[in-house]
């Protein structure tokens, strides 16, 4: 399901079962970059889902995602986990697995990287958070620290879609804001 220019004509409760999935269930999300030769490249990592479907991501400054967010700034961050309760597969699309389709939420957009002040605030607000929640085996850091250890990415959406939340195999897909650059390659997916 291809919906409008905003979440709007998703049912709220889908929009709030998704949100509280990557808030509560998720853990790690997969975050896919584009290398320097034009391929993807994904990996696990921690990203906080926002409530307007940005997304914040704070690592340090050696991953070599960095380089690859600041050469292509267009990338995907997902979560997907086990299926939701009273999930059904009735009518497979193409292929019976004999398996229930996980949740999933896909966020698509353009990489932003946060200065300092911003890092540091978007680091505060999440490891206060942990630390509230008893998870304290990571390092913590004072505002110098996050300066020079530490770089903030922040990923202004351009399309989301939601898999598992609807009933059977329905999929929630709507486009938020405009992309930055018109495809290189072929036509937008779901129009092929």
């Amino acid at each position: 399901m291809t919906t409008g220019p905003d979440p709007a004509a998703v049912p709220p409760e889908v929009l709030a079962a998704a949100l509280a999935f990557v808030h509560g269930e998720a853990g790690f999300a997969q975050v896919t970059t584009i290398d320097r030769h034009g391929f993807p490249v994904g990996r696990s990592a921690t990203a906080f889902l926002n409530d307007d479907w940005s997304v914040d991501l704070v690592q340090r400054r050696s991953h070599a995602r960095l380089a690859q967010l600041r050469r292509e700034p267009r990338t995907l961050v997902a979560w997907v986990g086990e299926p939701a309760p009273g999930a059904t597969n009735e009518r497979p699309h193409v292929f019976d697995i004999g398996r229930l389709p996980p949740r999933a939420v896909y966020v698509r957009g353009t990489a932003r990287f946060m200065d300092d002040a911003a890092t540091f605030a978007c680091y505060s607000r999440h490891v206060t958070r942990q630390r509230a929640q008893g998870f304290t085996r990571a390092p913590l850091r004072d505002a110098d620290q996050v300066r020079t250890d530490l770089t903030g990415v922040h990923l202004e959406p351009y399309r989301v879609r939601l898999e598992g939340f609807g009933t059977g195999a329905q999929s929630f897909d709507w486009v938020l804001s405009p992309p930055d650059h018109p495809p290189t390659a072929g036509p937008p997916q779901g129009e092929t």
